[in-house]
């Protein structure tokens, strides 16, 4: 079985008058249009380690079967806000981590990335047994979460668009990409 030793951030745009060439765009513009992208579920395994995009770039080969966790958005309505984002959540060796998803309308995309790593922090709390409080604030949770001292690292990457102003579709991605 395939148990992905490193992952690396990306995110892209495309505009385009048709859907699916938007789409195409928005990978293009994140690097991983060449691959054929097989979306997962959550997991980061233990001592995956997170690799910048520069460095996984090359790994890809053009038809590789490719394993990762995808937000998508889009929208042909001018002007208004879209946005996907990643979270992620690394809890000391040894354990797995989380990945989450969001895709949103009308946030900024600092909203939509910390609302994503926000909810990979707190699955990943939740599974170890780490107490807080759901009803405060990320930022007070978030010291809280690494105070604990089981999770090391919480991140988030992010897309945001407006919606082209001439109603072309507009395509916002951002993904946690697996590699070897």
């Amino acid at each position: 079985m395939f148990v992905p030793q490193r992952l690396f951030l990306t995110k892209g745009i495309g505009i385009h008058k048709d859907r699916l060439a938007s789409f195409e765009l928005a990978l293009r513009n994140a690097g991983i249009e060449k691959c054929n992208l097989v979306t997962v579920s959550s997991i980061i395994p233990p001592n995956c380690k997170i690799v910048p995009k520069a460095e996984g770039l090359p790994i890809l080969e053009p038809g590789q079967i490719t394993f990762c966790v995808l937000a998508r958005n889009d929208t042909n309505e001018p002007s208004r806000l879209i946005s996907s984002a990643i979270g992620v959540a690394v809890p000391k060796s040894g354990s797995y981590g989380y990945l989450s998803e969001h895709h949103s309308y009308g946030e900024t995309a600092k909203k939509s990335g910390d609302y994503a790593e926000d909810l990979a922090a707190t699955m990943l709390a939740t599974t170890l047994g780490v107490e807080f409080d759901p009803e405060k604030a990320w930022d007070e949770r978030k010291q809280i979460y690494k105070a604990s001292g089981h999770i090391i690292k919480t991140t988030n990457i992010c897309q945001s668009a407006e919606g082209n102003k001439d109603g072309l579709w507009t395509t916002v991605v951002s993904a946690a990409v697996f590699v070897e």
